[in-house]
């Protein structure tokens, strides 16, 4: 009697809840490394690696999880096997890196349009000892293999990389890249898959989601997030999967929704130096699933249907903002207010008057005593409109698209019209001003608002236009903005009474800004 208990329980559950006892299991496999001991090491890889793996565990995956040392690669392979032996058609795996990539002569001869393999490079390799350790990297061809067995189960696959293999920056960036030297020799094969795996390039993956930080041609700073130094789209990626993505609270993610979300963050993070890309770059359908949150019943996080839960909002203090700013003075001159936060800190020389980001940007230039407060206090703002954006990121953009613009650029803004019903457009700039630009109020969906023909003049530095859709009232804000004098301190203020912890979706574009070379 006692054995049959769990098979009756189990289809009383299933016809209570249909779909929900069956429902699909996520796996997740989550590598990240800092410690290179033959190459240069990173800073916030491992800090990567465990904050996906927290909010993949809180999200019901079943994950494993290597760092440092422990990522060795028959480990790596081992695990991936034993996940794909367990997993069912319809389940999914998460493969995330955080870490060094670079380039190698291709393995096969003709395979790669620019001669190039890339691949993950994990602790035990040497470049000096290349014939000894090749079998410390993972091979694109490799991972097609892997990601072949996947598919040939019916299994879904969604592959993080936080790493690059190419490019360059025109912004003086003082984080480390996650670019390790190409190897100049051509290497042998270090498994049979790296051969094999060649053949499968050309196949249609029906089932495989490829999410790079970067373009091609860009590379993957580390970039300091909440004081510390992390990878953008790993950090956006985490709170996609605590939720942040999960727009209508159904407990899935459509590939749809993943973008919105992680586009917009990693711009927010990175200060605009990234761009993510997606591999197919587009969806397969609207509706397209590639993270499912949870596994259970309705009422222990899983939801779906008419059950859907909405997304609630918190107040930016429980998301980590602490109204503070950390602050170097390099000089002479007097603390100002809100400048005893914690972490890596923005720096201000005084002698001559530079106002420079935790990342090494210039942010302001000619920023003396009298100014210095109205720039920090900029910051202390656009890191509460982040911590905002964290939740539900609007979408804006600014052409051409480049990391630094110089004196004379011509440039188009443009923000489309929101889910809501009112809008604010404003401009922080580089000196800690505030810029009205435009608010639509009492409407039943706001309208497109843009800027065109935008020249690129003095004062340089680093300005940021912020977009703000709300179904809240915002007639109040919007008095305080219209005030020409207005700070940002009382901005701030404005904000937080209206809409700290509210529904408002908010987008963030930065502009940095120098003299023409």
């Amino acid at each position: 009697m006692r054995a049959l208990l769990p098979r009756l329980l189990a289809l009383f559950l299933t016809a209570a809840f249909p779909g929900a006892a069956l429902a699909a299991q996520t796996y997740g496999l989550v590598v990240g490394v800092d410690q290179y001991p033959n190459d240069v090491s990173l800073d916030g890889a491992v800090r990567d690696a465990e904050d996906v793996y927290r909010s993949m565990s809180a999200a019901g995956f079943k994950v494993v999880k290597f760092t440092n040392s422990e990522a060795r690669k028959d480990d790596i392979r081992k695990a991936w096997t034993d996940m794909v032996a367990e997993a069912a058609a319809g389940d999914t795996i998460i493969f995330t890196y955080a870490g060094h990539g670079a380039q190698m002569p291709e393995l096969i001869a003709g395979d790669e349009a620019d001669g190039l393999d890339e691949f993950l490079q994990l602790p035990g390799f040497d470049r000096n000892r290349y014939e000894e350790t090749t079998r410390e990297i993972i091979v694109d061809n490799e991972m097609n293999a892997w990601f072949a067995e996947a598919e040939g189960k019916g299994v879904h696959v969604l592959f993080v990389s936080d790493s690059c293999f190419s490019g360059g920056m025109s912004r003086s960036i003082k984080g480390k890249s996650r670019l390790a030297p190409a190897v100049k020799v051509k290497l042998a094969a270090p498994s049979q898959e790296a051969i094999d795996g060649a053949n499968l390039k050309e196949i249609d993956f029906k089932q495989v989601t490829v999410l790079a930080a970067s373009l091609e041609s860009q590379p993957t700073p580390e970039v300091i997030i909440d004081g510390e130094p992390r990878g953008a789209l790993s950090w956006s990626f985490a709170r996609a999967v605590e939720g942040s993505a999960d727009r209508n609270g159904d407990g899935i993610i459509t590939r749809i929704e993943l973008e919105d979300y992680v586009f917009s963050n990693v711009k927010n993070r990175s200060e605009a130096l990234q761009v993510p890309n997606f591999t197919p770059q587009v969806a397969r359908s609207e509706s397209e699933v590639v993270v499912r949150l949870t596994r259970g019943l309705p009422g222990n996080g899983e939801v779906a249907g008419d059950n859907a839960m909405p997304h609630a909002f918190k107040p930016a203090r429980e998301l980590g903002w602490t109204g503070k700013i950390a602050l170097e003075i390099d000089g002479d001159a007097e603390k100002p207010e809100n400048t005893d936060g914690t972490g890596t800190p923005f720096r201000w020389d005084v002698a001559n008057g530079v106002f420079y980001t935790p990342n090494g940007d210039v942010a302001a230039e000619n920023i003396g005593p009298d100014r210095i407060q109205a720039v920090v206090d900029k910051f202390v703002l656009l890191d509460f409109l982040k911590a905002m954006a964290s939740q539900n990121p609007g979408s804006v953009s600014l052409r051409p698209t480049r990391d630094i613009y110089a004196a004379g650029d011509r440039l188009r803004f443009d923000a489309p019209p929101g889910r809501y019903p009112n809008m604010l457009v404003f401009n922080l700039a580089n000196t800690g001003e505030v810029q009205f630009l435009d608010m639509q109020a009492a409407g039943t969906a706001s309208s497109e608002f843009k800027l065109t023909d935008v020249e690129v003049v003095k004062p340089f530095g680093a300005d940021h236009l912020i977009t703000i859709w709300t179904a809240e009232p915002v007639d109040a804000i919007g008095a305080v903005l219209a005030d020409r004098n207005v700070t940002a301190a009382a901005l701030l203020q404005a904000l937080m009474t209206r809409l700290d912890g509210k529904e408002a979706s908010v987008a963030i574009q930065p502009l940095y800004t120098r003299e023409a070379l």
